[in-house]
């Protein structure tokens, strides 16, 4: 590489075999090139100068490099550098006789934008003072046009005043003259027009014109009424006037229909002239929908407390509402005053009375009114409306009610029990909408929620309480049933968990995220009391792990962890996690870990009690594992001490026998496998005989194996006893046994190896480079678990080799 100091310089030994010469030529040529490169001129400064030549060197040696046979280039590299040293000169000189010109012209039309900027200055001077004179001179006009326009607007605003007055007095005038040619029809339309713009002029500021127009409004639609339920009806052609109103046409149809068995009748014996009394039933209802819109302005809609938090929801149309009266009359006759079926202990009374009223009327509401209703374009269900009419009265009822037994556990339970009841028909049998004003709105009210909330705790704890005092509750109800009891559940785990169902059930329905959270969290306290509750007792039978009880007390556990684990797919836990989930996010209860598990749908709401109780179900289970693996270990003393070193060989024993030491291990562990088989459900039992075999094991691996030196007998004995009796005691709970036994299968395999394959496979060990081609020998002989030390250590345990002097 050529240095920055050394580029004029001429080496000492050319290597290029052109000689000398050249090479002088090329290097006076680079120097001229770096020259015209630099420029005296530039060099002012020691700092510039040496960035200067940096650069000089940086790009010979881009261009060159450290082969001097690359200096042939330069010749060509000064060449061009010249012509651009040549085309920047041109234009820097064009560049530099083109500015000033430019200086010149911009100079030139800034002279004259000055010139043009006061002219215009000397024009605006007189300009100004003229107009300024003009307005002096208008002003006076002004004034007056501005109070001419003020008249004009004043005069137009009476005008429009007394175009609504004359609007609304023509129509009615019009109400009136279709009145008295008795067509009541077209009068309604007429109040439908005038009602409208009752509600167009909302946003007036006239008052006197919204009260002038709300009494037009009023007066007529109290007359169409009126006239609507007590109207003069011609029939035929002899024009008999009969006095005929809605509420005489409903009596006629024998409304309202206080039994079932008299709405049966209605449907069964039609009343005399049915298709003439429909007809009218059908003309009157449809007026009356027509003054529906100025009942609603008119009426002020009867609601309860905001505190109850009710659905927004339009009031009963006004044909329903006349045919509600007489059931509300009876309603509040029997359950408002003082009469004997008005008794505060007794909400099924009047909930079941509604219930009926509700049934008795749905054929005559579906089939009479609901046609009508459709001809006439009204998009409302009869039948809800009607129900919505009367669920009112309940809710009305429960209002002035519930204060009255707040305190009263009893009373309010019974209550909240009929109103539960009540909502699950009102809503499965009649087909009531959730969006609707209900009885659980009602409950849902702050002061009654809460009461509610303590009420289920407190008899909820007492359920358990008188639950767990019973022996029989650790039985299962279902244990001579076998397809039944898989799960082997004891009475107590399906008892709790029924209640928790049944709250669940009861809660399901309120209307608000908020208060079924709430439920949720009550829900979850009583899993963990029982869970504790269950801890207690499980303590009190830790010295005998193996007893019915404590199995029983496991099996509650793993089905209660069970069923809520079911439960957290079910549609409504789920709803209620996402519920959760955003009342978290808002109140920023949760990490951002946790509320992004909760909304990928990777934890549940019941995933901390769930946590909790398999944190107890692994407790229980490794202690039974490990008093099993003490009874074993015991057992498999005698086997422990067995002469591995001096069994007779296969060949000297005609028949081979399981080890006469090894039988009590063998029974021991019979034994327990089939009493806990018997006690434990299905998949705490393989849990169970899972872990114990893999105790099991390493024990043997590391106790019996390891500790012991083996001759072929020994090896063939413990291979018999393990293959042909400690592993069949599993093959009834899995199909490959030996798979468990991954130490003790693969140490047999080694002690039992023929001489020649152990020597084969010793020599690849020790004398094996790599990793991979001592597991590969491994794996060809059967051994995938141990490692290659432990097969090491095995092979060293044999005592049968050869006396070959390794």
């Amino acid at each position: 590489m050529l240095a920055a100091g050394e580029a004029g310089q001429e080496p000492a030994a050319p290597c290029c075999p052109e000689g000398g010469d050249r090479v002088k030529n090329a290097e006076e040529k680079s120097d001229m090139s770096i020259a015209a490169l630099v420029g005296s001129d530039q060099l002012t400064q020691d700092g510039d100068d040496d960035e200067l030549l940096l650069s000089v060197s940086a790009f010979i040696e881009k261009e060159v490099g450290s082969d001097l046979k690359s200096l042939k280039k330069l010749g060509k590299l000064i060449e061009k550098m010249t012509e651009d040293k040549i085309k920047l000169e041109e234009q820097v000189l064009t560049i530099s006789s083109e500015i000033p010109k430019r200086i010149q012209s911009a100079l030139k039309d800034a002279e004259e934008s000055k010139q043009v900027l006061n002219q215009f200055l000397e024009q605006e001077a007189p300009l100004f003072s003229s107009i300024t004179s003009h307005l002096l001179t208008a002003q006076p006009w002004m004034d007056d046009l501005g109070a001419m326009i003020t008249q004009i607007e004043e005069i137009e605003q009476h005008l429009t005043y007394l175009k609504w007055v004359s609007q609304i007095e023509e129509l009615s005038d019009n109400i009136q003259q279709y009145l008295m040619t008795n067509n009541v029809p077209e009068a309604a339309s007429i109040l439908v027009t005038m009602t409208e713009l009752d509600i167009k002029l909302q946003e007036s500021s006239c008052t006197h014109l919204l009260s002038f127009v709300r009494a037009t409004v009023k007066f007529w639609h109290k007359i169409l009424k009126d006239k609507l339920t007590r109207q003069e009806i011609s029939r035929g052609d002899c024009f008999l006037m009969d006095i005929c109103d809605f509420e005489e046409i409903l009596a006629q149809l024998h409304w309202p229909f206080i039994t079932h068995t008299q709405s049966q009748a209605v449907g069964i014996n039609w009343p005399a002239g049915a298709p003439e009394i429909y007809g009218t039933l059908e003309t009157l209802f449809c007026q009356l929908l027509k003054l529906q819109a100025s009942d609603e302005l008119l009426t002020e809609q009867k609601q309860l407390p905001e505190k109850y938090s009710l659905p927004e929801c339009p009031s009963v149309i006004l044909p329903i509402q006349i045919m509600l009266t007489p059931l509300q009359k009876r309603f509040k006759y029997h359950f408002r005053g003082s009469r004997q079926t008005n008794v505060i202990s007794k909400p099924e009374w009047y909930l079941a009375q509604v219930l009926m009223w509700i049934g008795s009327h749905a054929h005559f509401l579906d089939e009479k009114i609901q046609p009508i209703l459709d001809k006439a374009g009204c998009a409302v269900n009869a039948r809800l409306e009607f129900s919505r009419g009367l669920v009112m009265l309940i809710l009305e009822k429960l209002a002035s009610d519930i204060p009255c037994l707040l305190y009263d556990d009893n009373l309010f339970c019974h209550l909240v029990d009929e109103v539960l009841l009540f909502e699950r028909e009102l809503h499965s049998v009649h087909g009531y909408p959730s969006t609707f004003a209900s009885c659980m709105h009602i409950l849902s009210e702050e002061t009654c929620f809460q009461r509610w909330l303590t009420v289920e705790r407190k008899f909820a704890l007492q359920k358990m309480d008188s639950m767990l005092s019973s022996e029989a509750v650790w039985v299962s109800q279902y244990k001579d049933i076998t397809d039944v009891d898989e799960m082997k559940v004891p009475d107590c785990a399906e008892v709790f968990m029924t209640l928790l169902l049944v709250i669940t059930d009861r809660y399901k329905n309120l209307p608000t995220a908020p208060r079924k959270l709430q439920f949720l969290e009550l829900q979850k306290d009583l899993v963990d009391d029982f869970r504790i509750r269950l801890t207690q007792v499980m303590k009190e039978e830790t010295r005998a792990p193996l007893d019915f009880r404590y199995c029983a007390i496991l099996n509650a556990v793993n089905y209660i962890s069970t069923v809520l684990a079911d439960w957290a797919d079910n549609v409504f836990f789920l709803q209620l996690q996402q519920a959760a989930l955003e009342v978290f996010a808002e109140n920023n209860a949760l990490s951002k870990l946790q509320l992004g598990q909760l909304a990928s749908m990777e934890s549940s709401v019941f995933d901390d009690m769930i946590n909790l109780l398999e944190r107890l179900k692994l407790d229980m289970l490794t202690r039974q594992v490990d008093h099993v693996f003490r009874e074993v270990k015991d057992a498999a003393k005698l086997y422990k001490k067995e002469r591995w070193l001096s069994l007779p060989s296969q060949c000297e024993q005609a028949v081979m026998s399981l080890s006469s030491s090894a039988c009590p291990l063998l029974l021991t562990l019979r034994d327990r496998l089939l009493q806990l088989e018997q006690q434990l459900c299905f998949s705490l039992f393989r849990v169970f005989w899972q872990m114990l075999v893999e105790k099991l094991d390493m024990y043997i691996y590391q106790e019996i194996i390891l500790a012991n030196h083996f001759n072929e007998g020994g090896a063939a004995q413990l291979q018999f006893d393990m293959t042909r009796n400690l592993f069949p005691l599993f093959s009834h709970y899995c199909k490959r046994p030996e798979n468990y036994f991954k130490h003790v299968k693969e140490a047999c395999i080694i002690l039992n190896l023929n001489i020649g394959s152990a020597l084969l496979l010793k020599d690849v060990l020790q004398s094996a480079s790599e990793h991979l081609s001592a597991t590969a020998a491994l794996n060809e002989v059967g051994i995938y678990k141990l490692a290659q030390q432990d097969v090491e250590i095995l092979l060293n345990l044999r005592t049968n080799w050869p006396n070959t002097g390794k």
